[in-house]
């Protein structure tokens, strides 16, 4: 084994560690000693351009959303009901149920403006476009190719337009951080 080129510094000559600063917050000014870098002070700019959701509002993504999980939940228990059958064979009850009552509630949450449904419907929808991408690769077939991208895209701008509707959501605050009244 070889040694090292470089003598080790002594241990006193080490330089000591940086502390990581915690992320400024939106409301959070500038102090003497620590003042606000560009990135922070453009998201906090950021923020305060951000309005807040009226009672009962919610974004238009956020409604298509919805309406998009409703359909799909109940659009397979409609086809589960009518005899559907997938190459000949008719689907167990239970892998038609799960997705069902998955897309089901997500989609009344995110009708009722939830933060966790808008979370967990974008979290469903980059889980199937990364399986469509994945299906594009042993695409034989000009359908084979369409079919993916007629859904990707779609897909991916509703995604997009769902992480601005998050910010106005707003993540419920959580109970242990908020400070004593």
């Amino acid at each position: 084994m070889g040694r090292r080129s470089r003598k080790r510094r002594p241990s006193a000559a080490r330089p000591a560690p940086v502390k990581q600063r915690a992320p400024a917050s939106a409301t959070a000014t500038a102090t003497e000693d620590k003042p606000l870098t560009r990135s922070e002070q453009r998201n906090a700019e950021a923020r305060a351009k951000l309005v807040p959701l009226a009672p009962g509002q919610r974004p238009p993504a956020v409604t298509v959303a919805a309406v998009i999980a409703l359909a799909l939940g109940i659009g397979n228990l409609i086809a589960y009901a009518a005899g559907m059958t997938i190459d000949g064979k008719r689907p167990g009850v239970v892998s038609i149920a799960i997705p069902s009552v998955i897309m089901l509630v997500a989609g009344v949450g995110m009708w009722r403006a939830k933060y966790w449904a808008v979370l967990g419907f974008q979290a469903v929808l980059g889980i199937l476009i990364c399986y469509l991408a994945l299906l594009l690769i042993r695409a034989s077939n000009l359908l084979g190719f369409v079919v993916p991208i007629a859904i990707i895209v779609p897909g991916g701008f509703l995604f997009w337009k769902l992480v601005k509707s998050l910010a106005r959501i707003q993540m419920p605050e959580n109970p242990s951080r908020r400070p004593p009244a």
